[in-house]
């Protein structure tokens, strides 16, 4: 298999994370207390995935011989994000616990998209270039959603009900 450089990389794991978190929305949307709004919010946001893994993945082809190795990586990153979702989201696992979980993840995408961007700084590719300034500002309103979804549930929570 190829060998990657950082930006191809790191390109399979912004796609790698499109493609868990299409998982994670699809987990949380099956949580308890989950209200329409919210509802409508987890689709949006998993058919925004859907097309960042596409558009993504069509960049990784542009990719002298790349794509395999990069679909590798991104597969790799997809089956840590997972299992880290499944740790976090038990059984005992509620709605608020869900967007919780959602806003750790689209920070860190957030974070991922934006060392991309800088490290195309230097590369100059401007596929790369045109997804970044496509994708990142999505990343930056899902997390903004994530958030301000959890920060709603909390709101509805009795704080001194027993923790479960």
């Amino acid at each position: 298999m190829a060998e990657l450089t950082k930006l191809e990389g790191k390109l399979g794991e912004v796609l790698g994370l499109a493609m868990a978190a299409q998982g994670a929305t699809e987990k949380v949307q099956k949580l308890d207390n989950l209200d329409p709004q919210l509802e409508r919010e987890l689709q949006r946001m998993h058919e925004e995935a859907k097309q960042t893994e596409e558009r993504a993945t069509e960049v990784a082809g542009e990719l002298d011989g790349k794509k395999t190795a990069i679909l590798e990586e991104a597969r790799e990153v997809k089956q840590k994000a997972t299992k880290m979702m499944s740790d976090y989201l038990d059984q005992a696992a509620d709605a608020l616990d869900g967007f919780e979980f959602l806003t750790m993840a689209e920070a860190g995408e957030v974070g991922h998209w934006e060392i991309l961007r800088a490290l195309n700084e230097r590369a100059r590719n401007s596929q790369v270039q045109e997804l970044c300034e496509w994708a990142l500002p999505i990343q930056q309103r899902h997390f903004e959603g994530a958030r301000q979804g959890a920060l709603q549930l909390a709101s509805e929570e009795d704080p001194n009900e027993p923790n479960e």
